[in-house]
């Protein structure tokens, strides 16, 4: 799968469903957002980041055969061990060197906490120790360890993670080592039987586990977790704030209410990051998971992550691997090579290794993941491979591309396991604000669609947020009228569109701005400018109806700080909500309250349609993509047609 192509066709798709909800009259503002939408504001260049490689650690083979764990985890913990065939076996696993280490850790008794990055197995770290102990001690002797998760998302991926392991590979599913979940997502019967019977192991959240301190009806899991030997907190860099305070309290309260004096607490987190050296970062680390968990946390406890490159350490900037690099990519007709050890080899995979995977500390030489970076872009790494070795940008994009995607084709040897380029792509999208302009007539005013409160380097030129007609696209500054309190003159500043709160001293409304069609003076004129239903005939007389009068437009002179004065640019008050259009003359009635089906902004959609478009691009895209297996595009189907269909009409 060409991940950069769905990229593209994601982004198309979005663009199109953007683009298609949002009508602008000026032209001015509408070239100005067709730009900024094409450069990319709403969606910049991503960012790629290869997984790094991992030192090796022990096999658990060998763990078992030293005495370090239980022989039966020799059985439970293998790999491709298959979900139907209990005599598929699998085939040994083998540790990535910081799992081994925590194992060793919690094997001595130590509080200890995993900083490592994505897809690092965190969670065998503390799964593997929480085992073996059920293992030595004995299963269905109550709740022996509680793993914590800040979202019940992460609590259901645990519960997939522990059926691989502890259901695979036993007769009807049944391992030696019990486990459930209790989030609150549990039918009323699942809770019952978890109740009446608790697992060795139980997932869990923070705000569930308040409450079974708390709730009756769930004391006999409290009952049953007495001595409980494992409290883990899982992204314990979540937890911070009033959160923090929240669930470090939570912590003692568990310790005491399970009379678990003796527990060992364990968090994982991400990767350090922050001021100071390696041994800084681990004693901070420290001090934090510390203040969590009631107990000291020694810093030589806080296991990182140990790297490795996949390819050979070479200087990048020595002269002769530059020319090597030079003509490797120089030739268009030049590919990465299919064979394992020879794409490692490349001169090319040695340069995307060090870019986009690892590096080395200044400090202390040891390799840190280098930070994601985009490929594209003046500041992206093609411009900078260009720079190096005088290679056209456009080729050297291609290149980097061609060379990250062929890591998937390489087979890797056992020794291995793992293709030698498993990179992320990072793409953000925004749905996006609006548009922004200064008080000023069409042809002059400033336009911006990052918001801010000046024009850039004129503090005396305010910015407004615009919104616009969705039946003809005319303009609307979206502002708030508020009187001074001693000279009574009214200034105008931003607010957002569905901010309506009006006071005593301040209102809700919109300015409207026009030399193109500008609204009249003239009594006459304005009556046949207002909508049909505004007027009526008194006496051969056509007026403005009396309940209508109070939403007519406000003529006034403003300055471009915001201030109402005798100087300023001639606009039109209208109070909100919006009740017609000055240029199309739409109106509504004073049911439809919502100014949101009447004016639209650069950011209408909302969260969960622009969700649902993206998902829905993604699997279209995907399930036409010959190169994924066929069992991959099946598992794409979808089993509701119905918001399918409406999903396709949004498209």
């Amino acid at each position: 799968m060409d991940i950069f192509y769905l990229r593209e066709q994601l982004i198309h798709d979005y663009s199109a469903y953007t683009s298609s909800f949002i009508h602008i009259q000026d032209q001015r503002i509408r070239e100005h957002v067709e730009q900024s939408l094409r450069a990319g504001t709403l969606w910049p260049e991503p960012l790629i980041q290869l997984n790094p490689a991992f030192e090796p650690g022990a096999w658990i083979d060998d763990l078992v055969q030293t005495g370090v764990l239980h022989d039966e985890c020799r059985r439970i913990f293998r790999r491709d061990k298959d979900r139907q065939d209990s005599t598929n076996a699998g085939t040994p696993l083998r540790l990535h060197r910081h799992q081994a280490e925590a194992i060793q850790t919690a094997r001595g008794g130590h509080h200890y906490v995993l900083t490592t990055g994505t897809g690092s197995g965190k969670s065998l770290a503390y799964i593997v120790p929480i085992v073996d102990h059920v293992l030595r001690r004995g299963s269905g002797r109550g709740i022996q360890a509680l793993i914590v998760y800040p979202m019940n998302a992460l609590a259901n991926s645990q519960y997939g993670e522990l059926e691989k392991f502890l259901c695979h590979g036993y007769p009807n599913g049944k391992g030696p080592v019990s486990f459930d979940r209790y989030t609150g997502q549990e039918s009323e019967q699942d809770k019952q039987r978890i109740i009446a019977t608790p697992p060795d192991i139980l997932l869990t959240n923070y705000v569930m586990l308040e409450l079974l301190l708390t709730r009756p009806q769930e004391k006999n899991l409290i009952r049953a977790a007495q001595g409980l030997q494992f409290l883990v907190l899982d992204k314990l860099h979540t937890y911070r704030g009033r959160q923090g305070a929240d669930v470090a309290l939570l912590v003692r309260r568990v310790r005491d209410a399970c009379a678990a004096a003796h527990v060992q607490c364990v968090g994982t987190s991400a990767t350090i990051a922050g001021p100071g050296t390696h041994a800084e970062q681990r004693a901070e680390v420290a001090r934090v998971a510390s203040l969590l968990f009631g107990a000291t946390v020694q810093p030589e406890h806080v296991i990182g992550e140990t790297l490795r490159r996949v390819t050979p350490s070479i200087n990048t900037e020595d002269t002769a691997f530059i020319e090597q690099l030079t003509q490797r990519i120089a030739d268009p007709e030049r590919h990465p090579p299919t064979t394992y050890h020879a794409f490692v080899e490349d001169p090319l995979s040695v340069w995307i290794e060090t870019t986009f995977g690892v590096q080395a500390e200044q400090e202390s030489d040891r390799l840190v993941r280098a930070r994601p970076r985009s490929i594209s872009g003046r500041d992206g790494a093609a411009a900078a491979l260009s720079q190096l070795t005088g290679v056209p940008e456009s080729r050297c994009l291609a290149a980097i591309q061609e060379g990250l995607l062929a890591g998937y084709t390489c087979e890797p040897p056992p020794e291995e396991r793992f293709h030698p380029f498993a990179f992320r792509l990072h793409q953000f999208i925004s749905r996006g604000d609006t548009v922004y302009a200064s008080l000023e007539l069409e042809d002059t005013r400033y336009i911006s669609v990052h918001g801010q409160q000046f024009v850039p380097g004129d503090r005396s030129r305010v910015l407004l947020p615009l919104v616009f007609c969705r039946e003809c696209g005319q303009e609307y500054y979206c502002v708030r009228r508020a009187a001074h309190a001693e000279t009574h003159h009214h200034a105008f500043t931003s607010r957002e569109l569905s901010d309506r709160i009006s006071g005593d001293d301040e209102q809700a409304g919109f300015l409207h701005v026009s030399t193109t069609r500008p609204w009249p003076s003239d009594v006459d004129e304005v009556l046949s400018r207002l909508p049909d239903d505004w007027l009526e005939e008194v006496n051969g007389a056509v007026r403005v109806r009396t309940s209508r009068r109070d939403d007519l437009p406000l003529t006034l002179h403003v300055g471009t700080d915001g201030q109402a004065s005798d100087h300023g640019i001639i606009c039109q008050y209208l109070a909100a909500p919006f009740r017609f259009c000055l240029a199309c003359g739409v109106s509504y009635g004073a049911r439809q309250a919502s100014d949101f089906a009447k004016l639209s902004t650069l950011g209408s959609e909302g969260r969960s349609t622009a969700t649902t478009i993206l998902s829905l691009s993604a699997i279209r895209h995907l399930r036409s993509d010959d190169t994924l297996p066929e069992r991959a595009r099946k598992l794409l189907s979808f089993t509701d047609n119905r918001r399918c269909l409406a999903a396709g009409r949004a498209l």
